[in-house]
């Protein structure tokens, strides 16, 4: 008898855990049609940014309750509108064109690192049809007078204004660079997120030394990031209520199964998608349901966690006794 692949991400009951993750292959009909076809359990959109939103309607009321006296300044230096293929409306009439095309779950995102009138946006989405949303928190704490407390504290805010605003779930998306990680899910979980997603992934620039220019650059994940999150899932699935998905690192079906059974309720697939195609999508799925009846799981449930620190009293103690122990390994091995 087969596993049962179902799980419940963000309250939608969706056939398996895996579906492709923000990207720009949601733009094109015939790729979403495509990802839909290999298997994807839900569509995930790419962001519209705060700034976007701000700057088309910044003759109204709308207004910024944060950073008030540097936000039009740091504006400039945010690209032209020409460089997205949807403006605010656009996106909106996007989410209602895959809302008709699709027969699985969209998932809508906006992507911000302030509180303010820009999150009201979330209701648009909404009522366009998107089943739910992520709030993609990208910051980067560049400014040496602001304490981390005020910067999870801003977080906090923008999920409770997000959930006044919205009746669907939406996930919080974070990255990994949290004074403590752990008590800030569980703030994030009681002002009103309906799940997690672990991590977004910074952008690095690199430096032309010949030209003596900030180079940009956009370098695609490997299954060598995800130990970073397969920790954080370990870490957090005890702790808290709300699912979490896993983002960045999943490549091939493997990566998805240790996903789950650290924890995760969600697994997005991206980069392998960029290099592959829908194809690799669908051999991710038949992989990870062929591993599941090949080791008698009964279910996804009865695998989530079984690789967590949910019975584990001080996972403190367990990463430096780890720690000192790979240290030690290596030393010897070098002799």
């Amino acid at each position: 008898m087969s596993a049962d692949l179902t799980t419940n991400w963000l309250g939608l009951k969706l056939p398996h855990p895996i579906m492709p993750g923000a990207s720009p292959l949601v733009d094109d009909l015939d790729t979403v049609h495509a990802l839909q076809s290999a298997g994807a359990s839900a569509i995930v959109m790419h962001s519209l940014f705060e700034e976007q939103i701000v700057r088309e309607f910044e003759d109204t009321e709308w207004t910024m309750d944060a950073h008030s006296e540097t936000y039009l300044e740091a504006r400039s230096y945010f690209p032209k509108r020409d460089l997205f293929p949807f403006g605010p409306e656009g996106y909106v009439d996007h989410v209602r064109r895959l809302r008709k095309e699709l027969n699985i779950p969209l998932i809508a995102s906006l992507n911000g690192a302030t509180r303010g009138g820009w999150l009201d946006f979330g209701r648009a989405l909404q009522d366009a049809g998107a089943n739910a949303l992520e709030l993609n928190v990208y910051d980067l704490a560049a400014d040496g007078t602001e304490t981390s407390e005020s910067i999870e504290d801003r977080v906090v805010q923008m999920v409770e204004s997000l959930r006044r605003v919205v009746k669907i779930p939406f996930a919080v998306k974070l990255s990994p660079y949290y004074t403590s990680l752990v008590n800030f899910a569980r703030q994030l979980e009681q002002a009103g997120a309906n799940g997690l997603v672990i991590f977004n992934r910074f952008y690095q620039p690199d430096i032309d030394v010949e030209a003596l220019e900030v180079s940009p650059s956009l370098r695609l994940s490997d299954s060598g990031e995800l130990p970073l999150r397969l920790r954080w899932l370990a870490i957090l699935f005890p702790v808290v209520k709300i699912p979490i998905a896993v983002s960045g690192g999943v490549h091939d079906s493997v990566d998805a199964v240790k996903s789950v059974m650290c924890g995760a309720s969600g697994v997005q697939v991206v980069s392998a998608l960029l290099k592959h195609g829908p194809k690799k999508l669908a051999e991710i799925v038949k992989g990870f349901k062929s591993w599941l009846d090949e080791k008698e799981y009964k279910s996804v449930q009865q695998m989530r966690g079984s690789m967590s620190l949910l019975r584990c009293p001080d996972p403190k103690a367990v990463e430096r006794a780890n720690y000192a122990h790979l240290l030690q390994t290596w030393r010897h091995q070098a002799r």
